[in-house]
Order: C-alpha cells, then sequence, then structure tokens
C-alpha cells in the first residue's frame, strides 16, 4: 500500500478529523508499540493478543519486535513494534481504547516529566489518510518521521517504498540513520 497524507491543516484551525463521505467503514489504522520497564516484550505480546481478540479490530497484522535505543528518552531500551489493523471506531475512539490499554497495563504519566520510561506507549501513527491537528490527536503522529522506532517496523508492513509526507520510507530511514547516529535499532522477535 502506497498512500501520501495530505499536509496537517494549519495549527490554529484545530478541527477534527473527518472522514471522506463514501469512505468505507473500516479505516486502517497504524499503530507504535512500545515499552521499556518491566518485561517489554512479554507485555507487547499480551497487548497484540488483546486487539487480536477485540471486535473493533480486525486484519490485525504486526512488524517484528525490535530493540532500541531510547530517543529523547531515558532508562533502558526499548521493545518496539507497528501494528496496523481495520477499526470502524473514529480517530479519538482508537485513542482511548489505546489509552485505556495503557492504563491496564500500569502506564504511569509523571505531571511534567516527558517521554517518561513506561510499561507501554501506544501511539497512534496514522489513520487512513486522514489528518488531523487536534492537539489531543494529531495525525500522522508529528516525530515519526524522526524515528526509527517506528520507521523500521512499518516498512516490515508497507515496504520501505511507502510514501510518508513526500519521501519514501526508505529514504526517511537514511536521513535518521544519517542524522542522528545515536538511534539504534536491532531486531528482537519475529510478531
Amino acid at each position: 500500500r502506497r498512500g501520501t497524507p495530505p499536509a496537517p491543516a494549519s495549527p490554529s484551525s484545530a478541527s477534527p478529523p473527518q472522514r471522506e463521505e463514501g469512505r468505507s467503514l473500516m479505516a486502517l489504522v497504524t499503530i507504535a508499540l512500545g515499552a521499556n520497564l518491566g518485561e517489554p516484550l512479554a507485555t507487547l505480546r499480551k497487548v497484540v493478543s488483546d486487539l487480536k481478540s477485540s471486535p473493533e479490530f480486525s486484519d490485525i497484522r504486526v512488524s517484528a519486535f525490535y530493540d532500541t535505543s531510547p530517543v529523547e528518552s531515558s532508562g533502558p531500551d526499548y521493545v518496539n513494534a507497528v501494528l496496523q489493523a481495520r477499526t470502524d471506531l473514529e480517530p479519538k475512539e482508537v485513542l482511548h481504547r489505546l489509552q485505556a490499554l495503557e492504563n491496564r497495563y500500569g502506564r504511569v504519566r509523571p505531571e511534567g516529566v516527558v517521554n517518561a520510561p513506561r510499561t507501554l506507549d501506544l501511539d497512534v501513527l496514522l489513520y487512513d489518510d486522514l489528518t488531523s491537528d487536534d492537539p489531543e490527536l494529531l495525525i500522522p503522529h508529528p516525530r515519526m518521521t524522526g524515528r526509527l522506532f517506528v520507521l523500521v517496523p512499518l516498512a516490515d508492513l508497507t515496504g520501505e517504498d511507502f510514501v510518508l509526507e513526500g519521501r519514501t520510507l526508505g529514504e526517511w530511514i537514511a536521513a535518521v540513520r544519517c542524522k542522528d547516529p545515536s538511534q539504534s535499532i536491532a531486531f528482537l522477535a519475529k510478531s
């Protein structure tokens, strides 16, 4: 699947994402999974199982799991993956389901601390080709093109020729490796 989402609207317009008239009810949502506290790989496998057993998500595909260095964060290395699923939930409904899962797995959001180590982190990366400048849910995820822990697993599912914000994933991956060699990523396990 190749797609080029339109450019996000200006931040001052902050409008919720809308489905185009006549669009299929089942949207393709792309979700980043990550954890670096507790037993991260076991946690992510359980989350994938939870999502697969949910009637709200179908046709689930999961990348490999990767061991990754923290980016703008601290603590032990992360385990990351990317998941794609079909859903008839609206984007914010997906976000709220993911936040409920994070809470169930002990996610703590310390006040005033950005990118704290976590038992589980689930982010909506893409929702079909929609864009949203709603501060609660920015789509596409605003930092995904600078993160190997998102780009490499996403390429597992879409291929490196997938176009995102005017560049292929392969181009984004090469650019991040050149710009920030401190980001490391290594295959950990099959999904």
